[in-house]
């Protein structure tokens, strides 16, 4: 009895003397009618420890006017999971992994430099050892946040990548500057994977997407979804498992046509977003919690050039039906 007594107090002990687990760090910022709460890059203690996305400018929470935009889509969370992260984040394609041999490394903008091991094809949604995770600089404001990432050459590939998440007024404005520190041009792609919460509705027919052109989907969307005209509208609302997903074509060559508008007409939450680059791919991925327009813009850069890019999100009431 005393042993056992012994044992439970031992494990009690144990357990109170283990160092609990941190909050993930994060940065508050707010100007007029909005308020964001920006999850911090960090690679020990950050809330995105994955290798998929950019660890800058995620948003845990933006309201506007008393709607929310941003929030927690997915069920299940681990830092290292490939997409258990927030809205809106961006996803770079891969810098030299394709000239890369099994064992060197590759870069992943935004997160830092990553072995390949040996594997047919790169995997996107796999999560890679970093070997160099590079360092992070952050600047805070009452209203913006500069996040500074800085990799060391890496076969060649270096740069300096920085990122400005700003309020002002009723919008939220990304400016991207990309900096090639390295020996060898950098060309790569990104896009925006918004992960849209209006209001923590469940996506179905309260949701509108429109673009300023007449869009065509590549594939079906299992009854779920159609792309009509300038609009995709839903047919019904998404059980927990079903998604769609799709190219969409019908766009020009001018940063005119990067406008899309997302609407939850139930709760009158709208966003519009827009870009000074022109789109150079669009795809529609939608799940029960998030509907998600992804417009991607071609980047290049030659060793010592530096190329830039905006992002604007303008919140509004959008008409209730």
């Amino acid at each position: 009895m005393r042993a056992a007594l012994f044992l439970a107090v031992g494990v009690l002990g144990a357990g109170l003397l283990q160092t609990p687990v941190p909050p993930a760090p994060q940065l508050g910022i707010a100007a007029g009618p909005i308020r964001a709460q920006l999850h911090a890059p960090d690679p020990v203690a950050g809330y995105y420890r994955g290798t998929r996305f950019d660890w800058s400018g995620s948003i845990a929470s933006l309201t506007w006017n008393g709607h929310e935009y941003f929030g927690q889509w997915f069920e299940k969370y681990d830092p290292t999971l490939h997409d258990a992260i927030t809205g809106p984040v961006e996803e770079f394609s891969n810098v030299g992994y394709d000239d890369a041999k099994t064992g060197e490394s590759f870069v992943r903008i935004g997160v830092g430099a990553v072995r390949k091991p040996d594997e047919p094809a790169y995997r996107q949604f796999a999560t890679y050892e970093i070997t160099d995770p590079g360092t992070w600089a952050i600047r805070k404001g009452a209203a913006e946040v500069e996040f500074t990432h800085t990799l060391a050459a890496t076969r060649g590939y270096g740069y300096v990548y920085r990122k400005t998440v700003r309020l002002a007024g009723d919008t939220l404005v990304l400016e991207h500057h990309l900096k090639n520190t390295g020996s060898r041009p950098i060309a790569t792609s990104v896009y925006e994977h918004n992960f849209y919460m209006l209001d923590r509705q469940r996506t179905g027919p309260d949701y509108v997407v429109r673009f300023p052109f007449g869009a065509t989907a590549a594939r079906p969307l299992n009854g779920l979804a159609q792309v009509q005209g300038r609009e995709v509208t839903f047919l019904k609302p998404f059980e927990p498992k079903q998604t769609i997903f799709t190219e969409l074509s019908g766009y020009g060559p001018s940063a005119a046509d990067y406008d899309i508008r997302v609407e939850n007409r139930r709760t009158g939450a709208g966003v519009r977003q827009t870009s000074d680059r022109p789109i150079s791919k669009l795809v529609l991925w939608s799940a029960a919690t998030t509907v998600c327009p992804e417009a991607f813009i071609d980047l290049r850069a030659a060793p010592g050039e530096e190329t830039s890019w905006r992002i604007t999100y303008a919140f509004y009431a959008a008409e209730k039906h």
